[in-house]
């Protein structure tokens, strides 16, 4: 679980996105931040007992958590800090490009996720070579009942309006074929958030995603 005063922290700095504010504020955000990363030392070691490519990975859980400060270099936003606390995990750490699972908390808009967003054209392409190919271990997998005891399917934000170059529109797949990411999500209430099931929570929807992390990552070897 995590403390309400984490949440309650980042409620603060997103009503105060200053440096002035974070300096004059920062032995609270010290303790949100040792808060979260206790969270994270524990869905780490759920993860590496059932997801052999983390264990292999032997992730370090201060890599696994994102900075709470902006690159607000191409930006118009230039608030200097993120208001959420946000860790990856995946095969490789944070610089491989392999499919992963995702926790952001954020008060009001926390969640659980995982998969790949937005890859690079040749890992696109490869992964739709994969779907192409074994269409129907995808849809097993997508409707397998610990993927759907969580998530309802794959995000559709990123999707082409067109079938994409090399596949014809008439492909069983192309509901597939045109994402150009591969990531499902499911809400986690602030609630659930302080909740002592919390890790147990997101362990299991993490173990939900497994297949679609499997499938991704064969994709792409």
């Amino acid at each position: 679980m995590l403390q309400a005063a984490t949440l309650t922290f980042l409620a603060d700095l997103k009503a105060n996105n200053t440096k002035p504010w974070f300096d004059a504020n920062r032995p609270a955000y010290d303790l949100a931040k040792a808060d979260f990363l206790n969270l994270v030392v524990e869905l780490l070691a759920g993860v590496e007992a059932f997801d052999a490519a983390i264990a292999a990975s032997r992730l370090q859980p201060k890599k696994c958590v994102f900075r709470i400060n902006r690159d607000v270099r191409f930006s118009t936003d230039k608030s200097p800090y993120k208001s959420n606390f946000g860790a990856w995990f995946n095969a490789g750490g944070k610089g491989a490009p392999t499919a992963g699972y995702y926790l952001n908390i954020e008060p009001a808009n926390s969640f659980v996720a995982g998969g790949l967003y937005m890859p690079d054209a040749a890992a696109l392409a490869a992964i739709r070579q994969e779907i192409d190919y074994d269409l129907p271990a995808f849809e097993q997998l997508l409707a397998g009942p610990d993927f759907r005891r969580y998530f309802t399917g794959l995000s559709q934000e990123t999707a082409l309006r067109r079938p994409p170059k090399g596949y014809d529109a008439a492909n069983p797949a192309l509901p597939y074929l045109k994402l150009r990411s591969f990531t499902a999500s499911h809400p986690l209430t602030d609630a659930e958030v302080t909740s002592p099931e919390l890790q147990a929570r997101v362990t299991a929807g993490f173990q939900g995603l497994q297949p679609l992390i499997r499938f991704l990552n064969r994709g792409l070897d």
